[in-house]
């Protein structure tokens, strides 16, 4: 499943609110008078307080979790001094979820952040496809996905959603890295490829776990050995292979 990239405390963690650390503090959770005029129009203290957290939290995460009331106490407390609130009144807020999501669409709007749309998944899938090409990191991919997201100023979708969206992206790139070099793969290297994987009853292992195993110390037998390795590769032609339709990083990856 797309999901067993991290553990279950791992994907709780990424739906939920993380630890805050100071700059972040102060970078979004400081309203601006603007900000306070759109907050009161909520009314309510907890509708307020409540709003406030989404209104701070969605620049910060890029999203907003279910659970409003467990954002960290430091960054409530900081928007209730700022409120004249107390930090009581976001109990109970989002209990009922069309208050919550309501809330939030306003938010969005008033922040110039965006639902992700067909034409929002269309451009995520590209953004994937492109940096797959480049690292197949299941979780590096679903950090820059997060990363774009925030850019672009669009509201992250679930976990499960982005994490299935890094997992065709992966496929779609070992798919294209294919077709980009297809045409070198004549019956004749196919089968010398093949050969790789094979025990080599001179060697004991494979020959590919002997071309990947280095020198472990520097004398003439050594020396021979990886000049025996250099022979083997241009019987197979390795060197005249042209892999410069693939990225550097794809290169390195297949390497």
């Amino acid at each position: 499943m797309a999901t067993r990239v991290f553990s279950d405390e791992e994907l709780e963690g990424l739906r939920s609110f993380p630890a805050i650390g100071r700059d972040e503090l102060i970078r979004y959770f400081t309203l601006t008078p603007a900000d306070e005029a759109f907050l009161r129009k909520f009314r309510r203290s907890q509708n307020v307080l409540g709003a406030a957290v989404q209104l701070s939290a969605l620049p910060w995460l890029g999203f907003v979790p279910d659970d409003v009331p467990t954002a960290p106490p430091a960054a409530v407390g900081r928007l209730t001094r700022q409120l004249g609130l107390v930090a009581g009144d976001l109990a109970g807020y989002g209990a009922r979820e069309q208050t919550r999501t309501d809330h939030l669409k306003e938010i969005a709007d008033y922040l110039g952040w965006k639902q992700p749309k067909a034409i929002e998944h269309k451009e995520l899938d590209e953004f994937l496809l492109a940096r797959a090409m480049e690292h197949d990191s299941p979780s590096l991919l679903f950090r820059l996905g997060c990363e774009y997201l925030r850019s672009a100023k669009v509201i992250r979708p679930g976990v499960v959603t982005l994490l299935e969206k890094v997992a065709s992206a992966r496929t779609a790139a070992e798919q294209k890295t294919h077709a980009r070099v297809a045409h070198l793969l004549t019956g004749e290297r196919t089968r010398g490829l093949d050969n790789l994987l094979v025990v080599d009853p001179a060697l004991r292992p494979t020959r590919l776990h002997w071309l990947a195993t280095g020198p472990v110390q520097a004398s003439p037998t050594s020396v021979g050995g990886e000049v025996e390795k250099l022979v083997f590769l241009r019987g197979l032609e390795a060197h005249s292979l042209d892999l410069s339709a693939l990225p550097a990083e794809r290169r390195r990856h297949l390497a």
